[in-house]
């Protein structure tokens, strides 16, 4: 569970976050990383709460279900399956494109210059998608097994080149002599960073969430994993940016950061090693980046599927969605994880223009966390929680301030994006879920949770608008002003949510439906006795 976590966390972004940070910030964007650490780490302890009590298949859309209904559900699940799903296509794009670049690889000609797939690029694609599709239909112990290697390998990779740069070339003052000093950017520049790679790299410790209902012991497994994955892959990132600073040339970074070395085919780390004359590890690093991509393309596609099983719990959506085979895997929601991800394969932007959206969508789908946690401990009180986040009542609206600054980091642009694709999606579902209200479940819509969920995403909408990030913000609110803006209105919002919470007996009802649905997948794919 740990390392299917960490794969997640330790992906394409290791090699390319620490240049987009550090364009962003300069050395300050120590800060940005230990700041995106504290901010997800808080995250991460709740869904771990929440993970080891409520240990279901696509738990970050199950638990907003739980807490507020079927819409709340919807959204969360929806706003979850918006970034996973797509993911597994970019990364393994990702990992062709850095193929493309490779000596050894010239002539096949995989991709086009404006960074799309060819027709031999998409055919390789399809044979990766197909690959990780058949590993997760095996289940979640094939996925396991099958990630532990890929796992090992991406860890020590950027374990090894931290070590390696530092004890090659380091130049201290490239930590306050360059462009502009330790800062050039501000406080600004520190938040910024964050949806340029910082966040998008980082992600990735709620997997052993989605996958608690596959887990042998969820209720004490799921929380540790999380926890440890979560501590690791932020230790190894920090110091990773403190590797790329100090090795970078000062004649680059005397004008400013703008353009510390240059467009490069393989990653920073890669342009890196070659100048400290570390070719054997130029080697290592052109195989881990398409290693790396590949093995966080595994797990997300295996994750969009459990995310789309949880959504089909819903009213509204297809009830195929569910099933499950032998060995306790979505196979319906995991062959349509393959067919959307064909889809995303086509030539739209590479997945360095998406990372700011996908980085959004993130932050929304965990913000359904803290309030879900807060109203159930309030509604469901009688919930065992093997681990329970420390001092809830404080790091439940921690969290959900966390992830609204998150959304606004990310800007303008992405946010009002991921707003219309949310709020299309949801009038879809209501519309269906109205047309449908026979159906099994249709009393749990919890169409009190539009009395937040709606005036939450526009007015983070709003705020992003007169904020001063991403394209097509105004800059009308002041530096600081911003911040505290969100602070308040994530405040208001999250004690709003909380008082909407469905009552104990509709939280009960929808929780034990699970619980007796999963008894009963076990008792069948259990072994039989003479």
């Amino acid at each position: 569970m740990t390392f299917v976590s960490l794969g997640s966390i330790i992906g394409s972004g290791w090699l390319l976050g620490a240049l987009g940070a550090a364009k962003s910030a300069g050395p300050a964007s120590i800060i940005s990383w230990l700041l995106a650490a504290v901010l997800l780490l808080i995250l991460a302890l709740i869904h771990a709460d929440l993970g080891a009590a409520y240990p279901v298949a696509g738990g970050t859309a199950r638990y907003p279900y739980y807490a507020f209904g079927a819409f709340a559900g919807f959204t969360a699940g929806w706003s979850g399956y918006l970034q996973a799903v797509m993911i597994a296509p970019i990364e393994v794009e990702g990992a062709i494109t850095y193929l493309e670049s490779a000596p050894w690889a010239s002539g096949i000609n995989m991709v086009n210059k404006d960074q799309t797939l060819t027709p031999t690029g998409i055919g390789i694609a399809v044979v990766a998608l197909l690959i990780f599709t058949f590993i997760n239909l095996m289940g979640a112990k094939w996925l396991s097994d099958s990630n532990i290697l890929v796992v090992i390998w991406k860890t020590i990779v950027p374990i090894v080149t931290i070590v390696v740069i530092i004890a090659l070339t380091f130049h201290g003052g490239n930590f306050s002599q360059g462009g502009g000093g330790f800062a050039p950017n501000g406080f600004h520049g520190i938040f910024a960073a964050l949806p340029l790679g910082v966040v998008f790299a980082l992600q990735g410790f709620e997997q052993a969430a989605q996958m608690a209902g596959e887990a042998k012991n969820p209720k004490k497994h799921v929380a540790r994993s999380i926890i440890l994955a979560m501590f690791i892959g932020a230790v190894i990132y920090i110091f990773l940016e403190v590797a790329f600073i100090g090795a970078i040339d000062p004649n680059n970074i005397t004008k400013g950061w703008d353009n510390p070395l240059g467009a490069g085919s393989f990653g920073p780390y890669y342009d890196l090693a070659i100048a400290a004359g570390a070719g054997w590890l130029a080697s290592i690093l052109l195989i881990d980046a398409v290693v790396s991509p590949a093995g966080t393309g595994l797990v997300y596609l295996g994750t969009s599927a459990r995310i789309s099983y949880a959504l089909g719990e819903d009213v509204a959506m297809p009830s195929a969605l569910t099933k499950i085979n032998k060995r306790g895997v979505p196979w319906v929601s995991i062959l349509i994880a393959f067919v959307v991800g064909l889809i995303a394969l086509l030539p739209f932007p590479s997945w360095q223009e998406l990372v700011g959206l996908i980085t959004d969508a993130t932050a929304i789908m965990y913000a359904f966390a803290p309030v879900s946690l807060a109203a159930l401990y309030r509604q469901h009180s009688g919930r065992d929680h093997p681990y329970r986040v420390p001092m809830a009542k404080i790091m439940t609206p921690l969290g959900f301030i966390a992830a609204n600054l998150i959304i606004y980091w990310s800007g303008f642009e992405a946010i009002w994006k991921l707003v219309v694709a949310i709020v299309g999606g949801g009038v879809v579902f209501l519309i269906a879920s109205l047309v449908r209200m026979r159906q099994r479940r249709s009393k749990d819509l919890g169409l009190r949770s539009l009395l937040w969920v709606w005036p939450w995403l526009l007015g983070m909408l709003v705020i992003g608008l007169l904020g001063r990030y991403g394209k097509g913000a105004l800059n009308v609110l002041p530096e600081w002003i911003d911040i505290v803006v969100v602070v308040i209105f994530s405040l208001v919002m999250f004690y709003v949510a909380v008082a909407l919470a469905m009552k104990p007996e509709q939280i009960e009802a929808a929780v034990g439906a699970d619980e007796f649905e999963f008894e009963a997948i076990d008792a069948e794919a259990a072994p039989t006795t003479a």
